[in-house]
């Protein structure tokens, strides 16, 4: 018997559902060939749940994060919040140095003592410099050191290019970060920590009589938008780490080195917009659902069916699927024993605007190999009439 590769075509109408975004996805990562251009220096947009690129610029570039930074030092905060070993109520003291410190502030008072809680929109909705510091004297014992535990757990997390000598995003030389981290550290945030997650959608904070809106533009347009973080310093021009919801997919957006707040207003408004507009989310198959059925060499079945492992959940231009085909490739027919999840076939998925995508199909089952008797007349059979 001699091995053959096969190709079938797969007819996409019946695969493509209404959109279904399941909690166990193969999510498959396209890189879109539709563009769309930005003013900003850096930019990196992603879809949350299939964590498909939807526009990258300059994502791995070494950057000045400036206050986006903060995003950092609230993860520090929660984690240790959701570890018990902080509470919202606990209270830390309010340094010379925090008092001090220029920028943005909560205004604070030197010698007080202030909450997790009120800390935390002290940094998350006003920006305060002098907020971050409290916590990360009290959490740390120094600014330094607290910035050094923040590097270690950005390794930890997925932030590959992003190293931390303070907590506030003061300029320095070596307080950088990249877009791309950026966004993956948005990604933790609200994946890690949803119970906390909602602090970043607060508009206003008032502490000491002052009220102070949060500078997120987005929050403030009619697009879904729930957070994160603005960042601006003469190095870095104007920053947003941001994230909205429109239905049930979420994306995330990081642009930095814009020119004026109006420009990061409008332009993060515009890529969001073009993000849920131009692009959804099609569940393609089910976990288990048969993509097709191979003939099985010498086994006590005569077929086997290839699925796929997971719910197949792809991030696709709208229009793609009117130009979608997909064809199953695999070496056949197919020897025993057959194991239940074994790799048996690939299917490869093509649509305009997207490069190729290839999912693995497993055996729905096991297949056994028939005995000395079986695999004589099966022989037989395929020597007369061609068949396994």
């Amino acid at each position: 018997m001699k091995n053959r590769t096969n190709f079938h075509k797969i007819n996409f109408r019946r695969a493509m559902k209404s959109l279904l975004l399941g909690s166990a996805c193969l999510l498959a990562a396209i890189q879109p060939g539709q563009a769309i251009d930005t003013l900003a220096r850096e930019a990196y947009l992603v879809d949350y749940t299939t964590k498909t690129v939807l526009l990258d610029k300059n994502g791995d570039q070494s950057m000045p994060p400036a206050s986006m930074s903060k995003i950092m030092t609230a993860y520090m905060v929660f984690e240790r919040l959701k570890d018990g070993r902080l509470s919202l109520d606990n209270k830390l003291a309010v340094s010379e140095k925090a008092w001090r410190k220029g920028g943005s502030k909560m205004f604070v008072e030197v010698g007080n003592q202030v909450s997790i809680h009120d800390l935390l929109r002290g940094i998350i909705v006003q920006s305060g410099n002098d907020a971050c510091i409290v916590v990360a004297e009290g959490l740390g014992g120094t600014e330094e050191n607290f910035a050094a535990e923040m590097t270690t757990k950005g390794r930890e997390i997925g932030l590959e290019n992003s190293t931390f000598v303070n907590a506030t995003g003061w300029p320095d030389p070596d307080q950088r970060m990249t877009a791309k981290d950026l966004a993956t550290l948005a990604d933790r945030i609200i994946t890690d920590f949803p119970e906390y997650y909602d602090v970043y959608s607060e508009k206003s904070f008032t502490w000491a009589g002052i009220t102070q809106g949060n500078r997120n533009p987005l929050l403030y347009k009619n697009i879904g938008s729930d957070g994160l973080k603005t960042g601006h310093t003469e190095e870095a021009g104007y920053g947003l780490t941001a994230s909205a919801v429109q239905g049930d997919r979420r994306i995330i957006l990081v642009v930095n080195g814009l020119s004026s707040l109006k420009e990061r207003a409008e332009e993060s408004e515009r890529l969001v917009s073009w993000a849920f507009r131009e692009f959804d989310n099609f569940n393609l198959f089910s976990a288990g659902e048969v993509v097709e059925t191979a003939d099985v060499w010498l086994g006590k079945e005569e077929s086997i069916d290839l699925v796929p492992q997971e719910d197949l959940l792809l991030t696709l231009p709208r229009n793609a699927k009117n130009s979608m085909k997909a064809t199953v490739s695999y070496l056949g027919p197919i020897q025993t024993p057959i194991e239940k999840g074994e790799r048996l076939a690939t299917l490869r998925i093509e649509a305009a605007d997207i490069e190729p995508v290839e999912i693995p199909l497993v055996a729905a089952n096991s297949v056994d190999r028939q005995g000395g008797f079986g695999r004589i007349m099966s022989a037989l059979n395929y020597l007369i009439f061609g068949k396994s």
